[in-house]
């Protein structure tokens, strides 16, 4: 095994981030314009070394970008918003260079192997989607509008923290009764809440004042208004540009990179889901309406009650799990989880970071060292809302991965909400860390379709109830007690409290998405209140504008692919039904599936595991909506 040599997170990559990207990409046009010079070009003297500058570049901007994400500043801001202008019109050019695109189509494939013919086949189609032949004034207005969307997606980000940042409420004692010790922030004698993560849901969740609940509901849905904006010409552009490259619409561009074959595919696939979850998903809101005895139970109102139901029909009280999920117990024994079932192991090391709270751990594997990882799990102001795995590095013949997961968990004591979503970034995490394969491109989750590349993730936080796991970490941070069998049961028992409702909202979010790409409905809001009249049980008020906080599909890598969840919950509900069978079937899909990155079609990954094609009953038996 080689001695690598692991690179130590910068110091402060912001402080010259600017020049040193500038430079890069300055080098890379310089080599680029030596390989192509290069006479009889092949996989090793011109792919190769292509590849690499990408490879480079992104290892240097990671950085900055992570730490616009989780320490975010005016300082990052700027640095972030000068570098990324430089950056799409540097990708937009590449990729639209001819003279590159030839060069590849003379690459011989013999003798190449398997892992080498992906690579080259995977970077002629993506020359194809960038408009590589089309005439130089299609080739111009795609550049001019690859620039201005990553400018509009920054702003979106940018505009959609900035708000959640300045929402604050101030609450007497009388308005805090019920919530959590662990969820309150006492200032001057009174109880802060804000609209970052853990403190909005506390209060959903626990608040007894039903006005400030609207209130700081109606705050939180009604963030960014100037997103409606950005947004609208977000689509436009996405629409615009698919045109240019010879598609009806940015969602059939979506899906070229894609398991789903067609727009209408995935909408029948999201309708057939729908039809067999709203009338359930209706029942399970009416249960809560009565309960609740408002004549008009409104969106707010939801998971008040519910948490009330949940704690007094179904005996569950989410409080009452909390002592037992501290949070660096739920680490390592999630880190133990993973250890009995791959073999592997995480080990904790003192490296400097960005924030004290953050955690290195070092992953080996038959005692050599395979991979890092960067822990990131506490809220705080300046980080991004929401939880991700980001990579910085990919497994090559020269390199071990990396992978950052980060999270906005409360300081101490987690809900098991929180345990769940550990869990999903970490089956993220591993699929980038346990790479096998050798090319940068398609190593880890570089490469996997996008509508695959959450069944990692699906298929872990599914072990975040199973009784022999939480056994192993769910033990009382005072007492050290394990978490009582019967507390186990009851989780498990109500796994599924209300997932057809969970479910239509997925699919609401879904379908909104892909049909805003096909882009017939000219009005969002429109098409949005269609969606739910269709599908939803419960519509909200007419202030909730959902889609100016669709990060997702308009600041993320989610746009015509937030279906992708559910298409992949097929793949990762089948799976885990076939390890409770077979609990030796964790080696062939860690070696199969996780090691193999995107050097294969996820669909052929799953039928090498399972020997059969994905079956979506067992997603439909897995939330409870079926038997």
């Amino acid at each position: 095994m080689k001695n690598y040599v692991l690179p130590i997170f910068p110091e402060n990559p912001l402080s010259d981030g600017f020049e040193v990207v500038s430079e890069r990409i300055e080098k890379n046009r310089e080599e680029i314009e030596r390989l192509l010079e290069v006479s009889e070009k092949s996989y090793q003297n011109f792919l190769v070394p292509f590849e690499k500058l990408d490879e480079e570049l992104d290892e240097l901007f990671t950085p900055i970008y992570h730490l616009n994400s989780v320490q975010n500043s005016k300082e990052s801001q700027e640095v972030y918003s000068k570098i990324l202008p430089i950056l799409s019109e540097y990708g937009t050019e590449v990729s639209q260079d001819l003279r590159i695109f030839e060069a590849l189509k003379s690459i011989s494939k013999e003798g190449l192997s398997k892992e080498e013919i992906k690579v080259l086949e995977n970077a002629l189609f993506d020359f194809q989607l960038s408009g590589a032949e089309l005439p130089e004034e299609k080739k111009s207005r795609v550049k001019e509008i690859n620039l201005r969307l990553s400018e509009l997606s920054n702003n979106f980000s940018q505009n959609l923290l900035d708000a959640t940042n300045s929402f604050e409420i101030f609450l007497e004692r009388e308005d805090i009764e019920g919530i959590p010790e662990s969820d309150l922030e006492e200032v001057d004698g009174k109880y802060r809440f804000t609209l970052q993560m853990p403190s909005y849901i506390a209060y959903m969740t626990y608040g007894p004042n039903r006005e400030i609940r609207e209130k700081i509901y109606k705050a939180y849905v009604s963030r960014a208004e100037e997103n409606g904006e950005v947004l609208k010409e977000i689509l436009e552009l996405r629409q615009e540009k698919a045109k240019i490259l010879g598609f009806n619409s940015y969602a059939e561009l979506s899906l070229q990179t894609k398991m789903a074959n067609t727009p209408d595919e995935v909408v029948d696939f999201l309708n057939g889901l729908a039809e067999k979850s709203k009338d359930v998903a209706k029942e399970e809101l009416e249960e809560i309406r009565n309960y609740s005895g408002l004549p008009d139970f409104k969106s707010f109102d939801l998971s008040y009650y519910s948490e009330k139901y949940r704690k007094e029909k179904l005996d569950l009280d989410e409080e009452a799990y909390r002592p037992y999920f501290e949070k660096s117990s739920v680490v390592v024994g999630l880190f133990d989880f993973l250890k009995s079932i791959f073999g592997v192991e995480f080990r904790k090391v003192v490296e400097r970071v960005w924030e004290d709270s953050a955690e290195t751990y070092h992953l080996f594997e038959n005692g050599n060292l395979i991979g890092r990882l960067y822990l990131d799990l506490d809220a705080r102001e300046s980080k991004r809302g929401g939880a991700w795995m980001n990579d910085w590095q990919s497994h090559t013949k020269e390199k071990i991965p990396t992978a950052f997961v980060v999270a906005n968990f409360p300081p101490k004591l987690l809900r098991h909400d929180d345990v769940v979503t550990l869990f999903h970034e970490m089956g993220h995490a591993i699929h980038h860390l346990f790479s096998k394969v050798g090319e940068h491109s398609i190593s880890g989750t570089n490469g996997v379709e996008w509508d695959a590349v959450e069944f990692p993730s699906q298929f872990l936080e599914n072990f975040a109830f199973e009784s022999d796991v939480l056994k192993t970490f769910a033990k009382h941070y005072e007492t050290g007690e394990t978490l009582p069998e019967e507390m186990i049961e009851r989780l498990q028992n109500t796994k599924n409290f209300q997932s057809a409702l969970q479910m239509v909202r997925q699919l609401e979010f879904g379908l909104f998405d892909m049909k805003l790409h096909i882009g017939k409905e000219k009005d969002v809001q429109e098409l949005l209140n269609s969606i739910r009249e269709e599908i939803s049980p419960l519509i909200p008020p007419s202030y909730n504008k959902f889609q100016n906080g669709f990060s997702h599909i308009f600041a993320g890598g989610y746009s015509a692919g937030y279906y992708s969840y559910k298409w992949a919950e097929v793949l990762s509900a089948d799976m885990f039904y076939q390890f409770l069978e077979n609990h030796e079937i964790a080696e062939k899909y860690k070696d199969i599936v996780l090691a193999s990155g995107g050097s294969e079609s996820m669909s052929e990954l799953f039928k090498k595991v399972s020997d059969r094609e994905p079956d979506g009953k067992y997603l439909l038996k897995l939330v409870g909506i079926e038997k």
